[in-house]
């Protein structure tokens, strides 16, 4: 695509020939939405998985031969999830095609040389704009024709003062005009504008999974390996007994059951609780899974100039230099001011303080980043305000040596400081015959020191992030040294400040070592920022950043977490993931604290889950290994619901905020595997024990009453075997899963220990409640086994043996696993222990 050369575009504008043409090229102002996926592919990925696959063919041939309970059992879970999963992504997609960075209001264009209002879409390249005061630019290219415009550019580049744009000059699309009117060629349309490419960055769609995702996202994957090679094995250990094609799906029901997809349900609900308790506190959680993310960030980079500062200056200090009188000084100050037409935070701050009479204006230069001063003329003189550095070249600064003690002075306790002065001729004037903005011979008033307060709670909340280990990087459009003086007022060790041109300067490996080790940057551009959030992503930091406009939409999709304030640009909001409705820093602390505080409790539920999981597989194997059949039914193993389900959801409610643990994978290894060999071996041992105890009776009858018992399982084990194996394996199972079932409770109190019995694996714990969610679950498993028809659901038999049994096994169990822990046997074994005690 060639460029389009400024002043070349015909004043007629394009014909409409030329207009259709360009848009048969494509060259049309309008940004497609290929960062989002379809509502079919959404349904489709989060459905259609490997693991659910297997689950619906499972389901399948279950629901064929006339077992909807166990169709319904092993299935259900797996579903829910997966529709929980699209619906958050299908409203997360939703509000991403929403973004538009261009409002809809019509533009003036010139074609074949009449004027006419299009939309904003409409446009193509070669287009001629004609646009004025309160226009939004929409498309990328130089001003053609016209007088000079005031351009607001704060959008792209977080400055807050008007920018002069001439012929020739660049106009970026975003970006709104406050002054002055001019002709446009469009040269950049659609995803090629700055502003199509913003929005193609703000409707894409992140899908980094969080560090606990990512955990259990390997862990389920890992089980499911291990699964699917047990079945193999266990389904041709079947094949090779004929066993019925009933009990085949079955026993591949109950092995698909094993993988712990509770654990993304858990997460999915505990996120979602999260998301409701920090929304009351005043953050918008908008991607949910910010809940555990805001719990892991360790840096967190902000924007200063309407982020950690209201935005709008407030008049602190006039300084009257050379002994001149305050109050003439004021009153000069407050002509000059209410003066000027056009209105920055600077004006509008000193027409607030120092209200006066409207006085005319002969000639006035409004203020840009470039030249750094703006003025005002009357009939009694001339007025000037700037910076001090950009003043001094009109005036005898060695004669002022005073003024630059007080504006180091001043400069120090944060505040802003310009000099106001005042023409040395009266006569003089402003602008050449050129009409280019001049400075004539200055003679210094005063200085003039204002400040941009900070947002309420700012410094206590970045305090206390500090004390939990955060890191802050304040990265701004703003002058270094201002952004240094904020980030002093907060208590930051700033050190010096680096510019983006510094960093722009360096090699890659300078720049991530700038960006690490320093706390203040000013003069960063949109790309700059982004790129430092990139860097220190890559050094393996988890990052946060917070802005509120439209130039901080790439950094805020970078980061880890994106915060926009509430009363920031509409579309940085929707792309961020977590928003601050009041504009309050103060609720971050209280929403990184709920988010650790779900961490924990999923930790928590992950010890039970795969303890349980793991415990299951080596009973399969033992039991397959002596030969006994299977150990589970479908029914039974949704007891996990039960006996994990219910009391992880609980304890991830109860948990206490702590910061995430670096050793997690360490600590689940130390406990799981212990608590799943000792649990497997009992269990196989109580499941070989009731199995040959019905076996060995004599003459292979059995008792009156177990008979009458087994009778009301009639068809419940739909195999080969003898009316007595089939006895013996329901009063194995019974036993089995009343112990497995009672040792999943006491694993509660080992983890959540209310007193030193059980304390074994951790210190006691204060909060009772887990101690009493264990009476309420034991007396529900006794009420389970007490109703005929709740225990024929489970398939379980209510047999004093196969009670005994486990009641037997269960203090050994306890004893053994609490010597392990105590003494921490596993490490010792492995040689961990060892190695610890070395480092």
């Amino acid at each position: 695509m060639t460029a389009l050369d400024a002043g070349t575009a015909p004043p007629t504008g394009l014909t409409a020939a030329q207009v259709a043409a360009a848009r048969e090229r494509g060259e049309i102002n309008t940004v497609r939405s290929a960062g989002t996926r379809r509502y079919w592919t959404i349904l489709r990925a989060n459905l259609f998985t490997l693991f659910n696959n297997f689950l619906y063919a499972i389901g399948l041939s279950l629901l064929a031969m006339g077992r909807t309970k166990d169709a319904v059992v092993s299935v259900g879970l797996g579903v829910v999830n997966s529709l929980i999963g699209s619906i958050q992504e299908i409203r997360a997609k939703q509000k991403l095609d929403r973004l538009k960075l261009l409002h809809r209001a019509p533009c003036r264009v010139v074609r074949d040389g009449t004027e006419q209002d299009v939309e904003p879409e409409e446009i193509v390249r070669g287009e001629l704009i004609r646009i004025a005061a309160g226009d939004q630019i929409v498309v990328d290219g130089p001003v053609t024709a016209g007088d000079r415009l005031e351009v607001d550019e704060s959008s792209l580049t977080g400055e807050p003062d008007p920018v002069l744009k001439q012929i020739g000059d660049r106009l970026h699309s975003g970006t709104v005009v406050v002054g002055g009117s001019a002709c446009q060629t469009a040269e950049l349309v659609g995803a090629d504008s700055d502003v199509g490419a913003l929005t193609a960055k703000a409707r894409a769609w992140n899908a980094d999974p969080t560090p606990l995702q990512a955990l259990i996202d390997t862990t389920v994957r890992l089980i499911m390996l291990t699964v699917a090679l047990l079945s193999a094995a266990v389904l041709a250990n079947a094949a090779l007994k004929g066993l019925s094609l009933v009990k085949v799906v079955q026993t591949a029901a109950v092995l698909s059951g094993l993988v712990p997809y509770g654990l993304f349900f858990l997460i999915t609900i505990s996120y979602a609780v999260g998301a409701a308790a920090i929304a009351r506190r005043g953050a918008l959680i908008q991607q949910i899974s910010a809940v555990e993310s805001l719990c892991g960030v360790d840096v967190l980079c902000t924007d200063k100039t309407g982020t950690l500062t209201t935005g709008s200056m407030r008049l602190e200090r006039v300084e009257p230099l050379d002994g001149r009188d305050p109050a003439e000084i004021r009153q000069q100050l407050s002509a000059a001011a209410e003066a000027m037409t056009t209105r920055n935070h600077t004006v509008v701050a000193l027409a607030q303080a120092l209200p006066g009479p409207a006085a005319p204006a002969l000639e006035q230069v409004a203020f840009s980043p470039q030249r750094r001063w703006s003025a005002v003329s009357g009939p009694d003189g001339g007025y000037v305000l700037g910076a001090v550095e950009a003043l001094s070249a009109a005036f005898a600064a060695e004669a002022h040596l005073r003024m630059y003690d007080l504006l180091d002075d001043l400069t120090r306790q944060g505040l802003r400081v310009l000099l106001f002065a005042g023409t040395a001729d009266p006569a003089a004037g402003f602008l050449d015959d050129n009409r280019t903005p001049v400075l004539p011979a200055l003679t210094p008033l005063a200085l003039i020191a204002l400040r941009d307060d900070l947002r309420d709670g700012v410094a206590e909340t970045l305090a206390e992030l500090r004390g939990g280990g955060v890191d802050v990087k304040v990265i701004s459009g703003d002058d270094p040294r201002t952004v240094a003086a904020v980030a002093a007022g907060l208590g930051l060790g700033t050190g010096d400040p680096v510019t983006g041109a510094d960093l722009e300067a360096m090699t890659p490996a300078a720049f991530d070592d700038a960006v690490a080790r320093g706390t203040v940057f000013g003069r960063v551009s949109p790309v700059t920022k982004e790129r430092m959030v990139g860097s220190l992503r890559r050094q393996g930091h988890y990052t946060a950043m917070i802005g509120d406009g439209v130039n901080d939409i790439p950094s805020l999709k970078k980061a880890h977490v994106g915060i926009a304030l509430g009363s920031g640009n509409s579309v940085a909001c929707d792309a961020a993931d977590v928003v601050l409705l009041d504009d309050s820093f103060a609720a971050l602390s209280p929403a990184q604290r709920q988010g650790r505080r779900i961490v924990t409790g999923i930790a928590t539920s992950m010890y039970l889950y795969l303890a349980r999981v793991s415990t299951s597989i080596l009973i399969i194997l033992g039991v397959a290994i002596l030969g006994l059949g299977f150990p589970y039914e479908p029914a039974q193993a949704a007891l996990v619901l039960f006996t994990v389900g219910l009391p992880t959801m609980l304890l991830t409610a109860w948990a206490e905020p702590e910061r995430p643990d670096p050793g997690l994978i360490g600590s689940l290894t130390r406990f799981v595997v212990p608590a799943a060999i000792v649990t497997a071996v009992y269990g196989v041992a109580v499941y070989a024990v009731l199995y040959r105890f019905v076996m060995d009776l004599p003459d292979q009858r059995l008792p009156d009453h177990l008979v009458a018992r087994f009778e009301e399982f009639t068809g419940l084990l739909s195999t080969n075997a003898t009316f007595t194996e089939q006895a013996a394996t329901v009063v194995a199972q019974t036993g089995l899963t009343v112990f497995t079932s009672f040792a999943a409770f006491l694993l509660i109190l080992m983890l959540k220990p209310p007193a030193r019995i059980f304390a074994s694996w951790t210190p006691v714990c204060r909060d009772k409640r887990p101690a009493i969610l264990v009476v309420v679950l034991v007396a529900a498993l006794f009420g389970i086994l007490a109703t005929p028809v709740l225990a024929a659901y489970f398939g379980l038999l209510a047999d004093v043996a196969a009670f005994a049994v486990a009641a037997m096994a269960l203090p050994l169990w306890f004893l053994t696993l609490s010597v392990i822990w105590r003494h921490d046997l596993l490490a010792r074994m492995l040689g961990f222990h060892r190695q610890r005690l070395d480092g």
